[in-house]
């Protein structure tokens, strides 16, 4: 009894870990991994996780028909080229090319890369040498790879090409590279939006991974602005017809090299664009952590649902005669022991995985060997989604709130970060930012006009006063409240001329469609105020 009861006081006892990393890791192998193997999870979804899984840095896979700039795209991001690249206007790219940052410039073939412990890639071993000597990994020293690997692909055929078979599932590879990556980049050349064969199997094979996708429509320069929004809408409703989700999938405009623009009329779309992309590639590191706890919270729940279809299978066979008939008979009515798992067991439709890619698998199955319910295999992993991910969510906020601020640095992400170059520079709130004169001046005599129809007292209005004039401006009290607070810069409730002109010259920053600064830069606090209050 006595041991018993210190068995159950054990297993209550919460596990504690040093980092999410090793959390992540140790909770798949000893709550996890079991539930998987029993249940044959590898041999129908995902090859088992691997150390280097849980410990590699964020990853963004860029996928795209040929010519579509894939390759250049990775160039004007890290401003340099790799080891293997090749560009050109044919099907240049015939290899997936793992680009990742090392002391040496070099290059890895496939077949050293899968044994290789530390790289992420060892379950690609099971394409095969077809596709093995097709992958490469490409190792250079850059500021950009010091936080991210970027996976570039083969160019998705078109026509009669996509009739040439590669020798491997390029769409089930690139399945394998989706669960584990960060981000995919789908990229689109603003001249050919044709969608072809191969390239809607990829988007369908990549359908559980949404969240991860974004699009890119490049080489929009090179069309004028009507061109673009037709463009922008053909590709919109292609899209629409092949990823089938209720959300707009998010497409960033632009054109990623470094070259001049063929047709700047839309430059300042393009530069906010890419300022978009750019922040968000470069929230990447700091989301990494919570991105693997999100995959192992998808995979857990599948692998559930794999345990109980695997079962029920198992249950429903005979044990002497006629199994090869009943096999026949359970596959063809898998959809019904779905619909039966789902009722008993409260699991969600979406949860289970397709019914007809899951009978061509088990077909090959032989169901005698299947495993029985293990109801404690299934409670450790209840186990450790109710109590030990909460724990480690928990983490994930600690752990960024002590690291330093993660981000992409380097490369591209460099030019676009601070200067008369940087995104927004001299405009909205900031202009006038670097000029000598006070750049509200320039419009004042204008407001000083209107100041003065107010009947001013001691050289003041009130706030009553100003409000009649502010809001013709038609904008919401909650904008002009905020405008009122930046522009009463001595906070005594009135505004003299310099504060009311102040408070136009912000009505006029917001009405442009930027946004109103936190606090009242200095170049914008009227001169007479200058070095008496604190901006």
């Amino acid at each position: 009894v006595f041991i018993w009861v210190m068995k159950k006081n054990l297993k209550k006892d919460p596990e504690l870990f040093q980092n999410v990393s090793e959390g992540l890791r140790r909770l798949y192998r000893t709550k996890l991994f079991p539930l998987e193997d029993t249940y044959r999870f590898h041999d129908f979804h995902s090859p088992a996780l691997e150390d280097a899984d849980f410990d590699n840095k964020p990853m963004v896979l860029l996928v795209g028909q040929y010519s579509t700039g894939k390759t250049t795209f990775i160039r004007h991001l890290m401003e340099q080229d790799f080891p293997g690249m090749r560009i050109g206007p044919e099907p240049t790219t015939d290899s997936f090319i793992a680009v990742m940052h090392g002391e040496q410039e070099g290059v890895i073939p496939g077949n050293a890369l899968v044994v290789d412990p530390k790289k992420p890639f060892r379950k690609l071993n099971a394409f095969g040498n077809a596709f093995l000597n097709r992958f490469m990994c490409a190792q250079m020293p850059n500021p950009v790879l010091e936080s991210i690997s970027i996976i570039d692909t083969p160019g998705i055929l078109s026509g009669e090409k996509q009739r040439i078979s590669r020798g491997y599932d390029f769409a089930a590879v690139l399945e394998w590279f989706a669960e584990r990556v960060d981000r995919i980049i789908l990229l689109f050349d603003a001249h050919k939006l044709d969608i072809s064969d191969e390239f809607s199997e990829v988007i369908r094979a990549l359908k559980n991974h949404e969240d991860k996708m974004r699009v890119v429509l490049n080489k929009a320069d090179q069309i004028s602005t009507q061109q673009l929004m037709r463009v922008y809408g053909a590709l919109m409703w292609s899209l629409g017809k092949i990823i089938n989700t209720p959300e707009v999938v998010r497409v960033y405009i632009g054109s990623f090299w470094a070259q001049p623009l063929l047709v700047p009329d839309n430059r300042k779309l393009f530069e906010a664009e890419e300022q978009d992309l750019f922040v968000d590639i470069q929230s990447l590191p700091r989301n990494a952590a919570l991105r693997k706890l999100n995959d192992l919270i998808k995979r857990a729940r599948l692998a559930k649902v794999q345990a109980y279809i695997i079962s029920s299978l198992k249950k429903e066979m005979p044990s002497v005669f006629g199994k090869d008939t009943k096999k026949k008979e359970l596959i063809a009515n898998l959809g019904e022991i779905y619909h039966k798992i789902e009722k008993e067991h409260q699991i969600s439709p979406g949860d289970f995985p397709k019914l007809d890619k899951m009978q061509e698998l088990l077909n090959g199955q032989d169901f005698t060997k299947f495993a029985s319910l293990k109801p404690k295999l299934l409670e450790a992993v209840e186990d450790m989604l109710a109590n030990d991910i909460a724990r480690l969510m928990a983490m994930v906020r600690q752990e960024e709130a002590t690291m330093p601020s993660q981000t992409v640095k380097g490369g591209a992400f460099e030019g676009t970060m601070s200067g008369p170059f940087g995104h927004g520079y001299g405009e909205g709130a900031s202009e006038g930012i670097d000029e000598l004169e006070w750049v509200v001046g320039r419009d004042k005599p204008t407001y000083d006009e209107i100041f003065y129809t107010l009947s001013p007292i001691n050289g003041k209005v009130s706030g009553a006063a100003a409000k009649k004039e502010l809001v013709k401006s038609k904008l919401p009290n909650t904008v002009l409240g905020k405008i009122w607070k930046l522009a009463d810069v001595d906070k005594d409730g009135f505004l003299d001329d310099e504060e009311f002109a102040l408070a136009n010259h912000l009505i006029k920053v917001k009405l442009e469609g930027h946004e109103l600064p936190p606090t009242l830069p200095e170049h914008l606090v009227p001169p007479s105020k200058r070095g008496t209050v604190e901006a």
